[in-house]
């Protein structure tokens, strides 16, 4: 079981790595393509694009398959992208190449997470799901660096093909040690496409892309807050940025669990504190000790809100659950474009570096306030139904719903084994 847990998460640090070793190789990748630097640029945002489109895309195509079958067909369309961005020529097939490398991304990680959900009890389904995305955290502290390291010494090529080593790493892994899962009988596209529209469902992801915005409103300008207000040296960001990955994984271990015992309530938490530690950034920045600080802060309390999530739009689904997994990663991105995109508001509006803590800080209380609605509403629900409201409410374990049609336990341990 831990080595299927294992294989899943480092599918996804190789796509955690991929996604974010290009920002660090900026200057090299200008200079190899013979491009400015903000054309470069271009090319996370060509990564983004394959991430929202992909995810829905190909979870509906992969609804005839099984979850294993789906998770290697999904790592192997990743390695292709990543050999091709390796392989092809000049600027507009490394965009292209870039674009096929983000599709299987976010319906990687709805798959695993479905996966991960599945092979443990439900009382662990946060802890496991965590375990699984804290993969992507991971590779904030060691991929990214180790990658932009590789690119500057034996050009930005080869940081991609260690990538899609690591991919195919992944796939084996995936191969070995994750059970076959048989395909849900009965559930399609059509009621995948019907769970993705249940208000709970929206509710959660719209919950994803305003409160995940409050975190890349700042992180985005982390860099120039740093060296202008903070009065740090550029050799300390990739320093500080570390940090904050591993502030993020720090996240990822305390909230797993904690959402097992109660799911709602550590996302109302999560979106609470996230909201003060932002206003709190936006006064710790101005001195080098506190903005290192608060950006170990800043990682572990927003990006630990991401498995909870997960976990609640997956429950929310029902027994139809996978389309509306991968589409969680799709709002991830929206929030990772937009939440840049205010932040730059702020800044081009000559409101200072430091503004975009406090517009993500307003990001965050909108999205706990559709959080909090969600919850009010799931609760009139149930009482009005007659069923028991979710015991997460007043602290207590949630198991009146489980991720997806999952197969017993005992039946998926008996194969692990």
């Amino acid at each position: 079981m831990a080595l299927a847990l294992c294989a899943l998460a480092l599918g996804a640090f190789a796509i955690g790595t991929t996604e974010f070793v290009v920002m660090g190789l900026l200057p090299q990748v200008a200079g190899g393509l013979d491009v400015s630097v903000s054309t470069a640029g271009n090319l996370i945002s060509a990564y983004a694009l394959g991430v929202v489109v992909g995810a829905p895309l190909l979870t509906a195509l992969a609804t005839r398959l099984g979850r294993k079958q789906a998770l290697l067909a999904f790592l192997g369309l990743f390695v292709l992208g990543n050999l091709a961005t390796v392989l092809v020529p000049g600027y507009g097939a490394v965009f292209a190449s870039r674009v096929v490398a983000g599709l299987p991304h976010g319906a990687y990680l709805g798959a695993a997470s479905l996966v991960a959900a599945q092979l443990v009890d439900p009382t662990r389904q946060a802890t496991a799901v965590a375990r699984v995305l804290m993969g992507l955290t991971v590779a904030n502290i060691v991929g990214v660096p180790a990658g932009t390291f590789l690119g500057q010494v034996f050009g930005w090529r080869a940081a991609f093909l260690v990538v899609a080593v690591l991919g195919l790493a992944a796939a084996a892994g995936v191969a070995a040690f994750v059970p076959v899962m048989a395909k849900p009988e009965g559930i399609g596209l059509r009621r995948e496409v019907v769970a993705l529209g249940r208000k709970q469902v929206v509710l959660g992801l719209t919950t994803a892309v305003f409160g995940f915005a409050g975190v890349f409103a700042v992180y985005s300008y982390i860099s120039p807050m740093l060296t202008e207000l903070a009065g740090m040296g550029d050799g300390a960001v990739p320093v500080v940025l570390a940090l904050f990955g591993v502030g993020m994984t720090a996240g990822s271990l305390i909230v797993g669990p904690l959402a097992d015992r109660a799911l709602r309530p550590t996302i109302y938490g999560s979106l609470a504190a996230l909201a003060v530690v932002l206003v709190m950034f936006r006064f710790a920045i101005e001195a080098p000790w506190s903005a290192v600080i608060m950006a170990v802060v800043l990682g572990a309390v927003g990006f630990g809100v991401t498995a909870p999530l997960q976990v609640l739009i997956m429950r929310k689904a029902g027994d139809a659950p996978t389309l509306a997994a991968a589409s969680n990663h799709s709002a991830f991105n929206l929030a990772n474009a937009g939440g840049a995109w205010l932040g730059g508001v702020g800044i081009s509006a000559g409101l200072g570096y430091a503004s975009p803590a406090l517009i993500g800080a307003v990001l965050a209380v909108v999205g706990l306030g559709i959080a909090l609605a969600a919850g009010a509403i799931d609760r009139d629900r149930t009482e009005d139904s007659g069923q028991a409201a979710e015991p997460a409410a007043s602290g207590g374990a949630e198991h009146t719903d489980t991720v997806g049609a999952a197969e017993p336990v005992e039946a998926v341990a008996e194969r692990v084994c």
